[in-house]
């Protein structure tokens, strides 16, 4: 089946604390289910373009969970493996009192370390418009093997490619090896998201955001799609982009409930504009609604917005 894009990495369950605070001091966590591919996937089903996923749980409870909650929201499961021999990553999940949020995870040998070289045919590249990539799957062979070889294919097939870093210094060796195994992805990269934190991990420097993301351009990809949290986004496209120039945007008000999955539902929706031939400053306004919307409720998914609703916000 022909689809506009495919999104690879893991899909986990997140345990979301019911108060804020630090990890040994909460009693009580809801599950739910999460991992950046899988928000990004079940975020572009909401946008009514669901993606093809490549993703690999555990045969265990909690990977039953997370396939039938993909299926829920309309996510093909021709790529998503069930591993009978390895279990289904956990993140404990902590918030401050801003609603910011940090991960404990326990994914030692788990279903997502596991994907495999080739899972993926080059058909199904051919008939790609876009490759969608998370940093995390990277942190573990064989599983980095896979998901570079994935990016490699997909720049052969002219697929716009485009990567989440997704920096978790708890998953790398070091600073160095994230630095250098992520930074072979975005050789690859046409669109990289990040935080300013993220591009100068992979290298990047810049006295402001802009020349931050001008340097980011010099590693590889067209398009840096910054992300700055209460300050909105900054996009800058060099001349090689199909939307080449420069876009701010300043974000919507909201008062968060949980930023977990507010990174994951803008990258979305940047794909989602960026699909339909948006320009530049559309892509990241779309964008900006769809990530507000994800934080008035606690989870990635729970409170992802359909078409009608970015409408709505962008119109408040």
């Amino acid at each position: 089946m022909t689809r506009d894009v495919l999104v690879a990495g893991e899909t986990l369950i997140d345990f979301l604390p019911e108060t804020p605070g630090k990890l040994d001091e909460i009693a009580a966590f809801g599950r739910r289910a999460g991992g950046a591919p899988a928000n990004v996937a079940v975020a572009l089903a909401t946008l009514d373009l669901p993606p093809l996923f490549w993703t690999r749980v555990g045969d265990d409870p909690f990977g039953d969970f997370l396939v039938r909650t993909l299926a829920e929201y309309g996510v093909p499961d021709e790529f998503v493996e069930r591993d009978a021999s390895a279990k289904t990553t956990l993140a404990f999940v902590t918030h401050d009192e801003d609603a910011d949020r940090s991960f404990s995870f326990y994914r030692d040998g788990t279903a997502d370390t596991r994907m495999q070289s080739g899972t993926v045919p080059d058909a199904v590249l051919d008939d790609a418009e876009w490759v969608h990539v998370g940093g995390v799957a990277l942190a573990d062979e064989p599983s980095r093997s896979a998901n570079l070889d994935l990016t490699e294919r997909a720049a052969e097939a002219d697929c716009t490619v485009s990567f989440d870093p997704n920096a978790r210094p708890e998953l790398w060796g070091s600073d160095t090896e994230f630095e250098t195994v992520a930074g072979w992805a975005v050789e690859e990269t046409d669109v990289l998201k990040a935080t300013p934190e993220e591009l100068r991990a992979l290298g990047a420097d810049g006295d402001d955001p802009e020349a931050l993301a001008r340097s980011a351009c010099d590693l590889g990809p067209h398009t840096v799609l910054l992300t700055l949290g209460g300050d909105g986004a900054l996009a800058v496209a060099t001349d090689d982009a199909p939307w080449a120039g420069v876009a701010r945007h300043g974000g919507y008000p909201v008062d968060p409930v949980d930023t977990t999955g507010a990174g994951d539902a803008f990258t979305a929706g940047a794909i989602a504009a960026f699909v339909d031939g948006e320009p530049l400053e559309e892509a990241l306004a779309f964008a900006n609604a769809v990530a507000v919307t994800t934080t008035t409720a606690k989870g990635a998914m729970t409170a992802l917005p359909d078409r009608d609703e970015v409408r709505r916000i962008r119109e408040r």
